[in-house]
């Protein structure tokens, strides 16, 4: 939803207006860095996005579109759980800055193409957010101001890469892209990256090969991992395909060419029952983690569960979707087109605990997704951590090893 302002020939200037809060509560503490809280985290967070977007009724006959926004990010009360913000963060930056030209109809041999070309601050995505998502890793101010995103870690909402440029063309059967991104998050070492992305659609499903090589990071931030990610490369093969009307079967296999040789991948059938009330889905996911990963800028792009694996262990206790073997189980049901109901269970496992904390445990969240209008979100979370071990037996979570209860409610409004 966009609120028009401005008619310009056959484009519109929209106002995109969204805030985003959430109140969160965390049992245990599972600080990474040296504060030390053990329990009892109470703490809020939020940001508000305000910008101006060019947009093109039709790209039949070409046309340019961009976005120029402003976002605002905060953390309060005592922080998060797992120290990435303390709880007095707030910041103000630019977050969109990109301007693009898109035709739908281009000729090319006996072929009908849709050429896109963008560049400047932009959120890329690919895939399903395995390998990148975006850039939103989003810390406050415990490791001091040259990290500090003005906290919100958990909604994470400054995403766009600090400098971009991408050429995409596509038609009813092929995908490809190429792309130039560079962040400027010290998080993420503010890494640079080259990708090549090409995806074949066909009846019930499509294949897709990914191809990532780094360019430059900067070393004052990164740690070891992300040191190696000048000059690493990085290879992905993603499939997706029906097998009928109510199986679907998802994997990804990906491997990194850097001074080890690791590999990531994952295989997820699901099946849905369309024919009951609630259409309910279930899906069963195993995930592989080797033991020196690099997860990369992965992240949620299909809502709980995505690639933030667990509201407690993908945010805050590990495993971080490395060194681990992960299990995920999913319901989800559709009561209404407005509202949607969700189980998820996950069994991590680290596959290293010799010279690596050992983040594994098990985890099971439950949500409900509102939306009563088109432009208000609604979603409350509670959800349960039980460690392998605590942080004084070599895993994470301070103050023992007992089931930790979390509670969340997230309040979003978009036009």
């Amino acid at each position: 939803m966009a609120l028009e302002v401005e008619q310009v020939g056959d484009s519109t200037i929209n106002l995109n207006v969204a805030a985003v809060a959430a109140s969160l509560y965390s049992e245990s503490g599972y600080d990474l860095f040296g504060n030390r809280r053990d329990e009892g985290h109470r703490w809020q967070e939020g940001f508000a996005e305000l910008g101006l977007e060019l947009a093109p009724r039709t790209f039949d006959d070409g046309g340019l579109y961009g976005q120029l926004s402003v976002m605002g990010t905060f953390t309060r009360g005592d922080g998060d759980a797992g120290g990435f913000a303390t709880g007095g963060e707030e910041d103000v930056d630019i977050e969109d800055a990109y301007l693009g030209y898109r035709h739908d109809r281009v000729r090319l041999g006996n072929a009908s193409w849709s050429l896109d070309a963008s560049a400047g601050r932009q959120v890329i995505t690919f895939g399903n957010g395995f390998l990148v998502a975006s850039d939103g890793l989003s810390f406050g101010d415990t490791l001091g101001d040259d990290f500090d995103r003005g906290g919100a870690y958990y909604l994470a909402g400054r995403e766009a890469f600090d400098k971009t440029a991408s050429i995409k063309a596509s038609n009813d059967t092929w995908t490809h892209q190429l792309a130039w991104i560079a962040s400027d998050n010290a998080a993420q070492a503010e890494t640079e990256f080259g990708a090549l992305a090409v995806q074949r659609r066909h009846t019930g499903g499509l294949v897709e090969l990914l191809y990532l090589r780094g360019l430059d990071v900067e070393e004052r931030f990164a740690t070891s991992t992300q040191l190696e990610r000048d000059g690493m490369d990085t290879f992905s093969l993603r499939v997706e395909q029906s097998l009928g009307d109510a199986l679907s079967l998802r994997g990804e296999y990906a491997h990194q060419d850097k001074t080890t040789q690791e590999n990531a991948w994952y295989l997820e059938p699901s099946y849905a029952f369309k024919e009951v009330p609630w259409q309910p889905e279930v899906a069963l996911r195993f995930t592989r983690f080797s033991e020196e990963w690099d997860p990369l800028f992965y992240g949620n792009t299909a809502g709980y569960g995505t690639w933030f694996q667990g509201e407690v262990a993908g945010s805050y206790a590990g495993p971080f979707n490395t060194n681990a073997d992960v299990w995920h189980l999913a319901l989800r049901a559709q009561p209404s087109e407005q509202l949607s109901l969700g189980a998820l269970y996950f069994d991590f496992d680290s596959r290293d605990t010799t010279h690596r904390p050992d983040m594994g445990g098990r985890e099971l969240n439950l949500y409900a997704e509102w939306m009563p209008t088109e432009w208000l979100y609604v979603s409350p979370l509670v959800g349960w951590y039980d460690p392998d071990r605590s942080a004084a037996e070599g895993g994470t979570q301070l103050g023992g090893d007992g089931t930790s209860l979390h509670a969340q409610f997230i309040l979003g409004v978009f036009f």
